[in-house]
């Protein structure tokens, strides 16, 4: 058993500013796209997917996250900044450096280091 895709969901008016966000900001492979779900590779072709889906806003307050393993924290750490989003700065967890910020939709996104 494997896991295969992760799903998220923002405001259904919302579709082209999260396609801006995670496919332009975060420069994730949009694999499909349509008016209702945005479909993101995550790895190795086949490996795991994000699933953008038109549905209810997120829970802002909400602790369910999903975690990014970057190769440059701090060059995503840069561009979410200069974006004018909101970083949530937190201690290494098993030597890996990492942020948290949340997509323009209240969804909780961890960045990692790539582990040693």
């Amino acid at each position: 058993m494997r896991l295969q895709h992760v799903g998220i969901t923002v405001p259904p008016e919302t579709i082209p500013s999260a396609q801006a966000f995670y496919r332009d900001l975060l420069e994730l492979p949009e694999l499909r796209a349509s008016e209702r779900a945005l479909v993101y590779g995550l790895g190795a072709a086949g490996d795991l997917e994000l699933h953008v889906i038109a549905g209810a806003a997120a829970d802002p307050s909400g602790e369910h996250h999903f975690a990014l393993e970057v190769g440059d924290l701090a060059v995503v750490h840069k561009r979410c900044e200069d974006a004018g989003h909101e970083l949530l700065e937190a201690r290494p967890v098993g030597g890996r450096e990492r942020f948290f910020v949340r997509d323009p939709f209240g969804n909780l996104i961890e960045f990692v280091t790539a582990s040693s």
